[in-house]
Protein backbone atom coordinates (compact mmCIF):
# COMPACT_ATOMS: atom_id res chain seq x y z
CA UNK A 1 0.00 0.00 0.00
CA UNK A 2 1.70 3.66 -0.71
CA UNK A 3 1.47 5.73 2.11
CA UNK A 4 -0.41 9.01 1.84
CA UNK A 5 2.73 11.10 2.33
CA UNK A 6 4.69 9.60 -0.29
CA UNK A 7 1.98 10.56 -2.91
CA UNK A 8 2.22 13.82 -1.38
CA UNK A 9 6.00 15.17 -1.70
CA UNK A 10 5.31 13.70 -5.23
CA UNK A 11 2.33 16.06 -6.07
CA UNK A 12 4.43 18.87 -4.87
CA UNK A 13 7.59 17.72 -7.41
CA UNK A 14 4.90 17.33 -10.23
CA UNK A 15 3.97 20.86 -9.05
CA UNK A 16 6.58 23.24 -7.94
CA UNK A 17 9.05 21.46 -10.41
CA UNK A 18 12.01 20.79 -8.27
CA UNK A 19 12.95 18.94 -5.56
CA UNK A 20 14.08 22.26 -2.84
CA UNK A 21 10.37 23.73 -3.67
CA UNK A 22 8.65 20.97 -2.62
CA UNK A 23 10.72 20.27 0.23
CA UNK A 24 9.96 23.56 1.40
CA UNK A 25 6.08 23.39 0.77
CA UNK A 26 5.48 20.05 2.41
CA UNK A 27 7.90 21.06 5.71
CA UNK A 28 10.57 18.42 5.46
CA UNK A 29 14.15 18.82 4.70
CA UNK A 30 15.21 17.76 1.05
CA UNK A 31 17.35 14.64 1.64
CA UNK A 32 13.90 13.40 3.38
CA UNK A 33 11.32 13.99 0.24
CA UNK A 34 14.47 12.56 -1.80
CA UNK A 35 14.31 9.25 -0.19
CA UNK A 36 10.21 9.41 0.34
CA UNK A 37 10.53 9.67 -3.55
CA UNK A 38 13.04 7.09 -4.48
CA UNK A 39 10.67 4.77 -1.93
CA UNK A 40 7.91 5.52 -3.75
CA UNK A 41 9.73 4.55 -7.36
CA UNK A 42 11.14 1.30 -5.52
CA UNK A 43 7.52 0.54 -5.05
CA UNK A 44 5.59 1.20 -8.35
CA UNK A 45 8.56 -0.33 -9.84
CA UNK A 46 9.32 2.76 -12.15
CA UNK A 47 11.32 5.83 -12.45
CA UNK A 48 8.80 8.38 -11.79
CA UNK A 49 11.25 11.87 -12.77
CA UNK A 50 14.54 12.27 -14.93
CA UNK A 51 16.36 14.53 -13.06
CA UNK A 52 18.73 17.37 -14.58
CA UNK A 53 20.42 20.30 -12.96
CA UNK A 54 17.59 22.46 -13.27
CA UNK A 55 14.48 20.98 -12.97
CA UNK A 56 12.43 17.60 -12.77
CA UNK A 57 10.85 16.02 -15.77
CA UNK A 58 7.94 13.48 -15.47
CA UNK A 59 8.67 10.11 -17.09
CA UNK A 60 5.91 8.30 -18.79
CA UNK A 61 5.43 6.16 -16.13
CA UNK A 62 5.04 9.66 -13.50
CA UNK A 63 2.62 10.87 -16.02
CA UNK A 64 0.59 7.79 -15.65
CA UNK A 65 1.15 8.43 -11.84
CA UNK A 66 -0.05 12.23 -11.71
CA UNK A 67 -3.99 11.74 -11.86
CA UNK A 68 -4.41 9.17 -9.81
CA UNK A 69 -2.35 10.49 -7.13
CA UNK A 70 -4.31 14.06 -7.47
CA UNK A 71 -7.61 12.02 -6.91
CA UNK A 72 -6.06 10.34 -3.91
CA UNK A 73 -4.93 13.51 -2.25
CA UNK A 74 -8.50 14.67 -2.87
CA UNK A 75 -9.66 12.01 -1.66
CA UNK A 76 -7.47 12.48 2.00
CA UNK A 77 -8.49 16.03 1.80
CA UNK A 78 -12.42 15.36 1.82
CA UNK A 79 -12.13 12.43 4.64
CA UNK A 80 -10.03 14.95 6.82
CA UNK A 81 -12.80 17.29 6.10
CA UNK A 82 -15.93 15.44 7.22
CA UNK A 83 -14.33 14.75 10.54
CA UNK A 84 -12.61 17.85 11.21
CA UNK A 85 -15.23 18.65 13.81
CA UNK A 86 -14.36 15.99 16.14
CA UNK A 87 -10.83 16.13 15.66
CA UNK A 88 -8.68 17.79 18.63
CA UNK A 89 -6.44 20.19 17.55
CA UNK A 90 -2.82 19.83 17.01
CA UNK A 91 -0.30 19.43 19.24
CA UNK A 92 2.91 21.05 19.40
CA UNK A 93 5.34 19.48 21.71
CA UNK A 94 8.26 22.02 23.20
CA UNK A 95 11.27 21.72 25.44
CA UNK A 96 12.14 23.78 27.87
CA UNK A 97 15.56 24.10 29.61
CA UNK A 98 15.39 22.89 33.08
CA UNK A 99 17.73 26.05 34.57
CA UNK A 100 15.13 29.12 32.92
CA UNK A 101 13.19 30.53 35.49
CA UNK A 102 10.04 29.06 36.43
CA UNK A 103 8.27 31.80 37.48
CA UNK A 104 8.95 33.15 33.76
CA UNK A 105 8.32 29.76 32.35
CA UNK A 106 4.93 29.63 34.20
CA UNK A 107 3.90 32.93 33.08
CA UNK A 108 4.98 32.37 29.69
CA UNK A 109 3.03 29.00 29.65
CA UNK A 110 0.03 30.70 30.75
CA UNK A 111 0.12 33.59 27.85
CA UNK A 112 0.78 30.70 25.18
CA UNK A 113 -2.14 28.31 26.09
CA UNK A 114 -4.76 31.14 26.99
CA UNK A 115 -5.86 31.62 23.50
CA UNK A 116 -3.66 29.52 21.15
CA UNK A 117 -5.11 27.11 18.46
CA UNK A 118 -2.83 24.22 19.27
CA UNK A 119 -2.42 22.36 22.28
CA UNK A 120 0.67 22.80 24.20
CA UNK A 121 2.98 19.75 25.60
CA UNK A 122 5.81 21.17 27.92
CA UNK A 123 8.47 18.31 28.25
CA UNK A 124 11.07 19.67 30.50
CA UNK A 125 15.16 18.79 30.07
CA UNK A 126 18.46 19.66 30.94
CA UNK A 127 20.35 21.81 28.37
CA UNK A 128 22.04 19.16 27.02
CA UNK A 129 19.03 16.44 26.57
CA UNK A 130 17.05 18.63 24.60
CA UNK A 131 19.31 18.58 21.43
CA UNK A 132 18.77 14.79 21.62
CA UNK A 133 15.23 14.86 21.67
CA UNK A 134 14.69 17.23 19.39
CA UNK A 135 17.22 14.79 16.58
CA UNK A 136 14.97 12.08 17.95
CA UNK A 137 11.95 14.26 16.84
CA UNK A 138 10.24 13.84 20.15
CA UNK A 139 10.07 17.45 20.43
CA UNK A 140 9.50 20.13 18.02
CA UNK A 141 10.80 23.20 19.07
CA UNK A 142 13.24 23.42 22.20
CA UNK A 143 13.81 26.68 24.34
CA UNK A 144 16.84 26.81 26.03
CA UNK A 145 20.63 27.43 25.01
CA UNK A 146 20.91 28.65 21.23
CA UNK A 147 21.48 25.38 19.15
CA UNK A 148 22.78 24.91 15.56
CA UNK A 149 19.49 24.22 14.34
CA UNK A 150 16.45 26.60 12.80
CA UNK A 151 15.53 29.08 15.29
CA UNK A 152 15.47 32.61 16.90
CA UNK A 153 17.61 34.11 19.77
CA UNK A 154 15.55 35.44 22.35
CA UNK A 155 18.36 36.98 25.28
CA UNK A 156 21.56 36.41 26.04
CA UNK A 157 22.75 37.37 29.60
CA UNK A 158 25.95 36.91 31.69
CA UNK A 159 26.72 34.44 34.82
CA UNK A 160 26.61 36.46 38.41
CA UNK A 161 27.40 35.52 41.63
CA UNK A 162 24.19 35.17 43.43
CA UNK A 163 24.21 36.83 47.44
CA UNK A 164 21.64 37.46 49.90
CA UNK A 165 20.86 41.26 49.67
CA UNK A 166 21.88 41.12 53.51
CA UNK A 167 25.67 40.32 52.70
CA UNK A 168 27.76 42.49 53.72
CA UNK A 169 29.54 41.77 49.78
CA UNK A 170 26.00 42.63 48.27
CA UNK A 171 26.18 46.18 47.49
CA UNK A 172 29.44 45.30 45.10
CA UNK A 173 29.29 46.16 41.44
CA UNK A 174 32.31 43.29 40.45
CA UNK A 175 34.50 40.64 42.74
CA UNK A 176 37.28 38.82 42.44
CA UNK A 177 37.26 35.21 43.30
CA UNK A 178 40.15 35.55 45.91
CA UNK A 179 37.16 37.87 47.77
CA UNK A 180 34.93 35.63 48.34
CA UNK A 181 37.51 32.76 48.97
CA UNK A 182 36.46 31.74 52.46
CA UNK A 183 32.66 32.22 51.69
CA UNK A 184 30.23 29.36 52.03
CA UNK A 185 28.97 28.32 48.56
CA UNK A 186 26.23 25.59 47.23
CA UNK A 187 26.37 23.79 43.58
CA UNK A 188 23.64 23.75 41.02
CA UNK A 189 24.43 20.83 39.59
CA UNK A 190 22.37 21.52 36.59
CA UNK A 191 23.85 24.75 35.29
CA UNK A 192 25.13 24.70 31.92
CA UNK A 193 28.42 26.35 32.97
CA UNK A 194 29.09 24.52 36.01
CA UNK A 195 32.30 23.17 33.91
CA UNK A 196 33.97 26.38 33.46
CA UNK A 197 33.02 27.74 37.08
CA UNK A 198 34.66 25.18 38.90
CA UNK A 199 37.76 25.99 36.47
CA UNK A 200 37.73 29.82 37.47
CA UNK A 201 37.51 28.73 40.85
CA UNK A 202 39.93 25.96 41.41
CA UNK A 203 42.57 27.58 38.96
CA UNK A 204 42.87 30.45 41.60
CA UNK A 205 43.26 27.59 44.08
CA UNK A 206 39.87 28.25 45.92
CA UNK A 207 38.16 25.01 46.86
CA UNK A 208 35.24 26.59 49.33
CA UNK A 209 32.66 24.64 51.75
CA UNK A 210 29.85 23.47 49.99
CA UNK A 211 26.79 23.39 51.86
CA UNK A 212 24.75 21.56 49.50
CA UNK A 213 23.87 20.60 45.92
CA UNK A 214 20.72 21.11 44.09
CA UNK A 215 19.11 20.71 40.75
CA UNK A 216 15.87 22.58 41.49
CA UNK A 217 16.92 26.62 40.85
CA UNK A 218 14.04 27.64 42.99
CA UNK A 219 15.54 25.85 45.25
CA UNK A 220 18.72 27.50 45.28
CA UNK A 221 16.90 31.07 45.08
CA UNK A 222 15.69 30.45 48.53
CA UNK A 223 19.26 28.79 49.61
CA UNK A 224 20.53 32.46 48.65
CA UNK A 225 17.85 34.73 50.69
CA UNK A 226 18.35 32.11 53.82
CA UNK A 227 22.14 33.10 53.82
CA UNK A 228 22.91 29.20 53.44
CA UNK A 229 25.52 30.33 51.16
CA UNK A 230 26.70 31.80 47.33
CA UNK A 231 26.17 30.28 44.39
CA UNK A 232 27.14 31.57 40.63
CA UNK A 233 23.37 31.53 38.87
CA UNK A 234 22.36 33.39 35.06
CA UNK A 235 21.36 37.32 35.55
CA UNK A 236 17.59 36.42 34.73
CA UNK A 237 17.58 34.75 38.24
CA UNK A 238 17.85 38.17 39.48
CA UNK A 239 14.81 38.77 42.38
CA UNK A 240 13.91 40.71 45.45
CA UNK A 241 16.02 39.42 48.40
CA UNK A 242 19.36 38.46 46.06
CA UNK A 243 21.87 40.33 44.67
CA UNK A 244 23.89 39.24 41.52
CA UNK A 245 27.55 40.48 41.39
CA UNK A 246 29.65 40.16 38.22
CA UNK A 247 33.08 37.92 39.26
CA UNK A 248 35.86 39.63 37.49
CA UNK A 249 37.49 37.55 34.89
CA UNK A 250 34.60 35.27 34.37
CA UNK A 251 33.37 35.71 30.89
CA UNK A 252 31.02 33.28 30.37
CA UNK A 253 27.52 33.89 29.06
CA UNK A 254 24.35 31.80 27.36
CA UNK A 255 22.17 32.65 24.83
CA UNK A 256 18.78 31.36 24.91
CA UNK A 257 16.35 30.90 22.47
CA UNK A 258 14.55 28.58 20.47
CA UNK A 259 16.02 25.84 18.31
CA UNK A 260 13.37 23.55 15.41
CA UNK A 261 13.67 20.54 14.70
CA UNK A 262 15.60 20.07 11.14
CA UNK A 263 11.45 19.26 9.85
CA UNK A 264 10.01 22.06 11.76
CA UNK A 265 12.06 24.92 10.12
CA UNK A 266 8.25 27.45 9.89
CA UNK A 267 7.28 26.04 13.01
CA UNK A 268 7.37 30.11 14.39
CA UNK A 269 5.51 30.88 11.30
CA UNK A 270 2.93 28.05 11.59
CA UNK A 271 2.46 27.62 15.44
CA UNK A 272 0.55 30.62 17.22
CA UNK A 273 1.43 28.67 20.53
CA UNK A 274 5.19 29.32 19.94
CA UNK A 275 5.41 32.46 19.05
CA UNK A 276 3.02 33.56 21.97
CA UNK A 277 5.80 31.51 24.22
CA UNK A 278 8.74 33.02 22.82
CA UNK A 279 6.59 36.55 22.96
CA UNK A 280 5.74 36.76 26.57
CA UNK A 281 9.78 35.24 27.56
CA UNK A 282 10.37 38.21 25.01
CA UNK A 283 8.79 40.56 27.00
CA UNK A 284 10.16 39.14 30.51
CA UNK A 285 13.56 39.17 29.63
CA UNK A 286 13.42 42.89 28.42
CA UNK A 287 11.32 43.71 31.98
CA UNK A 288 14.85 42.76 33.84
CA UNK A 289 16.38 45.30 32.23
CA UNK A 290 20.38 45.02 31.81
CA UNK A 291 20.36 41.37 33.42
CA UNK A 292 19.70 40.25 29.78
CA UNK A 293 20.20 41.57 26.43
CA UNK A 294 17.49 41.11 24.24
CA UNK A 295 15.58 41.40 20.31
CA UNK A 296 13.06 43.27 22.13
CA UNK A 297 9.30 42.80 22.97
CA UNK A 298 6.96 41.96 20.33
CA UNK A 299 9.93 40.64 17.43
CA UNK A 300 8.20 37.52 16.80
CA UNK A 301 4.71 39.39 16.25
Amino acid sequence: MIERHLLRYFIAVVDRGNFSAAARHCKVAQPTLSVGIARLEEEIGHRLFERTNRRVVLTPAGARLTAPARRAENAFVDAERAVLDFAPPPTVRIGVMSTLPGAWVGEAIAHAVGSASERVEIVEARAKDLQVLLERDRIDAAIGLRGDGPGRTLWTEDYKLALSASHQLAGRTSLRAEEISSETMFVRRSCEALPAISRHFTGRGIRPFMAARTDNDDRAIAYVKAGLGVTMMPACFATNGVSMVALAGFDVTRTIGVTLGAARGNLIDDCDALRRLMNALSRLAGAAGGACRTLGAGAFA
